[in-house]
């Protein structure tokens, strides 16, 4: 089984709706397990910042598929969901990242792993890091400077989490 671990985030309509819908698609993918996940963080904009506030959250996998099987099967859910890819960081129903993948370090022409960006940016790293606090070490390791953002900055908690199944049953 593989471990990896992916962050959602929403910014247009019902934003935790959103991101139930994609929670439930991940955990119904062939043998994939949403195992973890953070509670919601409400976020500020980053890059493009004429927008509304995002929702967001990470998730821990296990799962038989491969990086990019995963990958495709993000983009695919997105998709379903209702994403539209038109500005560069803007508005979305629905935005899935691979953000670790075991313990791998990749560059294809789809997928670069672990997520170059990640240590970037706190609405990223603040739900991770809930998920998986031991993580710190590991990205400290792969990423001089770690953290490179405020974790306090910009974030908020939105909504404590008791784990997938009851996140996955309030639907």
């Amino acid at each position: 089984m593989n471990i990896a671990y992916l962050s959602a985030g929403s910014n247009m309509g019902d934003r935790e709706v959103y991101l139930r819908e994609a929670a439930s698609r991940l955990n119904g993918l062939p043998g994939t397990e949403l195992d973890r996940l953070s509670s919601i963080y409400e976020t500020d904009p980053v890059g493009y910042e004429d927008q509304g506030a995002f929702l967001n959250m990470a998730f821990r996998l296990r799962t038989s598929l491969g990086a990019e099987e995963l990958l495709d099967a993000c983009l695919g859910i997105e998709a379903e969901i209702g994403r539209v890819r038109t500005i560069r960081w803007g508005p979305r129903v629905c935005d899935l990242d691979i953000l670790l993948f075991n313990d791998e370090n990749m560059e294809t022409e789809k997928l670069t792993v672990p997520h170059p960006r990640m240590h970037e940016r706190a609405f990223v790293l603040v739900p991770l890091l809930e998920v998986e606090p031991g993580l710190a070490d590991t990205l400290k390791q792969r990423f001089p400077g770690f953290p490179e953002v405020d974790l306090e900055g910009g974030i908020k908690l939105y909504r404590q989490i008791d784990g997938p199944a009851a996140f996955l049953q309030s639907e």
